[in-house]
């Protein structure tokens, strides 16, 4: 059975107002910014190279450079509001697919893992402690599942989970995360993953004085 991973995110800059998947803190100067938004991504995408799927995809915004790892493939992100663009990328697969953010380092191997553990009527669910979700799972990807969700409000996953329980679909909910959108979610994601490069990164910076 195919599985695949597909990140969405953007090449490392500073994030635009509004966008998501993007972490961090808006108090932080541009250049912070920035190195936080790496850091995550990298994190991220060194949990999906862990995880024993078949085929790994990363949804940028952007060309990559230098830092992305071997082993994963890149397309193109498509124009629009978020739903279109997440509706896009599950388009794009077929078979069991877990599409999640790139705001959530702390996240692991085995929660990627269990969120790909789907029946033919299941779905997965990773809510997000500001409303969102971190993660969703399909076992026969629908983008029309996505499209007209109103995302970045604090209603986004309860409207999503409706979205596939009116489906027909069984969802299995996984733990809920926080993810990184101010600098109070930075200080907090890093002290509950201090092993990560987004710890190390935030640690840096906190020691210069940038939050």
């Amino acid at each position: 059975m195919a599985r695949r991973l597909r990140p969405p995110g953007r090449r490392p800059v500073s994030p635009r107002a509004g966008g998501r998947p993007g972490p961090p803190p808006p108090a932080a100067p541009p250049a912070e910014a920035a190195c936080l938004a790496e850091a995550a991504l990298l994190d991220t995408l060194d949990v999906v190279l862990a995880t024993p799927v078949r085929r790994r995809v990363l949804v940028l915004d952007g060309r990559p450079g230098d830092w992305l790892p071997s082993g994963i493939e890149v397309v193109t992100q498509c124009a629009g509001g978020l739903d279109a663009r997440l509706a896009h990328a599950f388009g794009l697969c077929d078979g069991p697919t877990l599409l999640i953010g790139m705001d959530t380092p702390q996240v692991t191997a085995e929660l990627l893992t269990s969120g790909l553990e789907l029946g033919p009527t299941d779905a997965s669910f990773g809510p997000a402690d500001d409303g969102g979700f971190w993660a969703l799972g399909l076992a026969e990807p629908d983008p029309a599942l996505l499209r007209g969700v109103p995302m970045s409000v604090p209603r986004t996953g309860a409207v999503q989970r409706r979205r596939l329980t009116g489906a027909g679909l069984t969802v299995r909910d996984m733990p809920l995360l926080r993810d990184v959108d101010t600098a109070d979610d930075a200080r907090l994601v890093a002290a509950e993953a201090p092993h990560t490069r987004f710890a190390a990164t935030f640690a840096a910076l906190a020691g210069t004085g940038a939050r």
